[in-house]
């Protein structure tokens, strides 16, 4: 017959607060627990995110991976200025460069919370900002509105830094901030098959043109020919994204360029705007100078990502797509500005 003091070889587990699934166990060597004592009450009140897990939040939000499509515009068009007039102004070039990201990061966030409320973004999805509660719809909306008030402040310091008419400036500056409203919110672009043309002259043609007139103090049309290869490269970015959420955009009921002309013609479409814009540069340096085949030296990176779409592997590929078009910028502004004088046409 076993002994009653077998009671005190008992384990007792007690569930403790700070993790599911986690249990602390008293022992016989554990020391007892006082009479009518019981374990400490748990502080269930969740603890504030700390400000920089915040800060955080806020610049995951705005997607900065694919900012190189508003950056490299502004820098092209800054190159063909200088190139024009043989002086570049530094304050007005960071002045057009905040104005025109700050433009972008706004239109990031509203794509987030647009997307979010008609509820096309889910667990899966590549941003997942509103999804995973790591902000909430009103933190969006504000960040939104204080990117798209700091990009009006940055276009009235450019108002008195440049010379170029005021209508003229409104016309660019605000077709662009009501583009990248407009492409998710108001009347959706994106969600009737249009998101890709607003994107190709937003961050293509309008961007450039931009950033040249401000410091020319004038509208040309030149500009608008030297930004046709970035104005492709932009927006594979855009198409990458469109043809890899093809499936859970048609679910949500939304129609893009992708989903109208289905995977095949969708990979073709990748290839046109990936390698077209090559072919430019070999006219360009074939023509007219040599230093136009820098961008050359990104085809590697490009052969890479025609091969990982024809395999219908998109996992990261908008995010590569955003580097590629990147170095061919870069490449591209250094090419217009390594050319000999008066070797480029227009230039």
């Amino acid at each position: 017959m076993k002994s009653d003091n077998s009671v005190n070889n008992v384990s007792i587990s007690a569930e403790l607060p700070n993790g599911v699934g986690q249990f602390t166990d008293f022992s016989k060597d554990s020391a007892p627990l006082p009479s009518g004592s019981a374990l400490p009450a748990a502080d269930k009140t969740p603890k504030a995110p700390s400000w920089k897990k915040k800060c955080a939040s806020y610049v995951l939000a705005l997607r900065p991976w694919s900012f190189s499509a508003s950056l490299t515009p502004v820098a092209l068009g800054s190159a063909l200025a200088y190139r024009a007039e043989g002086t570049l102004d530094i304050f007005i070039f960071l002045a057009s460069a905040v104005a025109v990201l700050a433009v972008h990061g706004a239109g990031n966030l509203v794509n987030t919370y647009y997307d979010f409320s008609k509820g096309i973004d889910h667990k899966k999805s590549d941003d997942r900002t509103l999804v995973d509660r790591i902000l909430e719809p009103q933190d969006v909306v504000r960040f939104g509105v204080v990117l798209y008030t700091l990009g009006c402040v940055c276009a009235a310091c450019l108002y008195f830094l440049s010379k170029l008419k005021l209508e003229h400036m409104a016309l660019i500056y605000f077709g662009g901030l009501s583009s990248s409203f407009l492409y998710t919110g108001g009347i959706g672009f994106k969600y009737v098959a249009l998101g890709d043309l607003v994107i190709l002259i937003t961050f293509g043609p309008l961007a450039v043109m931009f950033a040249h007139a401000v410091q020319v103090g004038y509208l040309s049309v030149t500009p608008l020919l030297y930004a046709v290869p970035m104005a492709l490269s932009t927006e594979a970015i855009l198409h990458s994204n469109n043809t890899r959420d093809m499936e859970s955009d048609r679910q949500a009921g939304i129609v893009t360029l992708a989903i109208l002309i289905g995977p095949t013609l969708s990979y073709m479409l990748y290839n046109l705007l990936v390698f077209f814009p090559y072919v430019i540069f070999c006219i360009l340096a074939t023509r007219y100078t040599i230093s136009m085949a820098l961008p050359l030296l990104t085809t590697p990176l490009a052969f890479s990502l025609e091969r990982q779409f024809r395999s219908r592997n998109f996992t990261g590929i908008p995010q590569k797509t955003a580097k590629l078009n990147l170095f061919v910028g870069l490449f591209y502004v250094f090419g217009i500005l390594l050319a000999p004088p008066r070797t480029l046409p227009k230039l």
